[in-house]
C-alpha cells in the first residue's frame, strides 16, 4: 500500500496533467496565448460557477496534507486570483470569453448581475461548506479521541449537510438557465 502522501502527489500530478492538456487542446485550436487566457477562464470559472471546491481542491487538499494549512485559507487565495483573473480579463481583454461555451457561460455569468450572481454566491456557500467538511474530516482523522468529537458535532455537522443540499438545489435551478445541461 502506498503512503497517503504519495497518492496526494500523484492525484495532484494526474489533475495538472489534465489541466495542462486542456490548455494544450485550446492552443491546438486557436493560438498560446488565446488557449492560455481561456484556461485560466475556464479554471476560474470552476473556481467561482461550482458549489463544491473542484478547482480550488486541486491546490487545497495536497497544501493542507503537506504543508499542515488549513483549506479553507488557501480556498481563500484561490478565490481572490479567480476574482482577480477575471476583473482584469473583462475589463482589459473581454474578447478572449468568447472562446468556448464555458468561457461564453462565464461572461453571461459576470455581466447580469441579476440572477447569474447568485451563482457565484451560492458556489461561493457550497464551496466553503465542502471545505469545511473537508477540513473538519482531517480533524477528526488526526484527532485522538474521534468518537468524543463525532458524537458532540453530529447535529451541527447535520444542519450543515441540509443547508448544503438546498444550496445545490437553488444552484442548479438558477443555472439551469444559462442554458447548462445539469442531468447526470
Amino acid at each position: 500500500m502506498k503512503h497517503p502522501r504519495h497518492q496526494v502527489w500523484v492525484k495532484f500530478i494526474l489533475l495538472l496533467l489534465i489541466l495542462l492538456s486542456y490548455f494544450g487542446y485550446l492552443t491546438y485550436q486557436y493560438d498560446f496565448v488565446t488557449g492560455g487566457v481561456a484556461s485560466l477562464i475556464t479554471w476560474s470559472f470552476f473556481v467561482l460557477c461550482t458549489p463544491v471546491a473542484d478547482a480550488g481542491f486541486l491546490l487545497d487538499f495536497p497544501i493542507r496534507l503537506l504543508l499542515g494549512i488549513r483549506m479553507v485559507f488557501s480556498e481563500i487565495a484561490v478565490w481572490l486570483i479567480a476574482i482577480m483573473i477575471n476583473a482584469l480579463l473583462l475589463s482589459y481583454l473581454p474578447e478572449f470569453y468568447e472562446t468556448t461555451f464555458v468561457t461564453q457561460t462565464m461572461k453571461m455569468i459576470l455581466t447580469t448581475p441579476f440572477p447569474y450572481w447568485l451563482v457565484i454566491l451560492l458556489s461561493g456557500v457550497g464551496t466553503f461548506l465542502s471545505i469545511r467538511f473537508g477540513d473538519e474530516l482531517m480533524d477528526v482523522f488526526h484527532h485522538k479521541e474521534r468518537l468524543f468529537y463525532l458524537r458532540h458535532h453530529f447535529k451541527q455537522e447535520l444542519i450543515l449537510i441540509v443547508f448544503f443540499i438546498l444550496v445545490l438545489f437553488g444552484y442548479y435551478e438558477i443555472i439551469s438557465t444559462l442554458g447548462v445541461n445539469t442531468n447526470f
